[in-house]
């Protein structure tokens, strides 16, 4: 199995997402600046990490979303590889167009940062199905615009076609209808804001990021 991280300016959890893949999984991982214009080949998964590229510039995860490397990352989604968008990477994902809705700051506009307890709500998909005895995780939140957002309209398709995966048992910033990570339509690209690299040993706290890993590895 082979992984990739990319790593934009201003990334802080590119490190923490390789070693978690590779810990939870044996995969080998590739960081791959923002910059490339190419993608290593046989990729079974790509990960947009946490942090603050370009420094949250203009809007959070929005000059991240023109990065040149972007463009191999869509086509690469196409092809059907599983693509993960953690924290500032989910709000790339939704800047870049290939999720919907936004992120917005946090209803109490504060950042926040503690342990949350997520409720699997879509337990059938290719990052999620390694929970479907527990339709549990705790996972580590760390942000200041985690708030997700859609209109009506939108939360109401996106949560009739089975694209949200994980909600928020206690919503610490605000999110539309507790939710905390979706998927696209075609099931291989998804956006969550709690961070599984922070969550995939019993000494961290949890372990449960470990899983979203391994499902997504496993199912390539």
């Amino acid at each position: 199995m082979k992984s990739a991280v990319i790593v934009f300016p201003g990334s802080n959890c590119d490190r923490d997402c390789k070693v978690a893949i590779e810990r939870s999984t044996g995969s080998s991982v590739d960081m791959v600046w923002h910059q490339e214009t190419a993608l290593p080949s046989g990729l079974d998964l790509i990960v947009l990490p946490g942090g603050f590229s370009y420094g949250d510039y203009l809007r959070c995860g929005a000059m991240a979303s023109l990065s040149p490397v972007m463009a191999e990352v869509k086509v690469a989604a196409e092809r059907g590889v599983a693509v993960v968008g953690i924290c500032n990477g989910f709000q790339v994902l939704c800047e870049a167009g290939m999720l919907p809705g936004a992120l917005l700051r946090n209803e109490g506009l504060k950042y926040i940062c503690k342990a949350v307890t997520l409720d699997v709500v879509n337990a059938q998909t290719r990052f999620s199905s390694g929970y479907a005895q527990t339709r549990e995780a705790v996972m580590t939140v760390g942000n200041g615009e985690g708030n997700f957002f859609a209109g009506e309209a939108e939360l109401d398709r996106i949560e009739g076609e089975g694209q949200v995966v994980f909600r928020y048992r206690d919503n610490p910033n605000g999110s539309a209808r507790d939710i905390a990570g979706i998927v696209n339509a075609k099931g291989n690209v998804l956006g969550l804001m709690p961070h599984p690299d922070r969550s995939f040993e019993a000494e961290l706290g949890s372990a449960d990021g470990a899983i979203l890993f391994q499902t997504a590895l496993a199912s390539a």
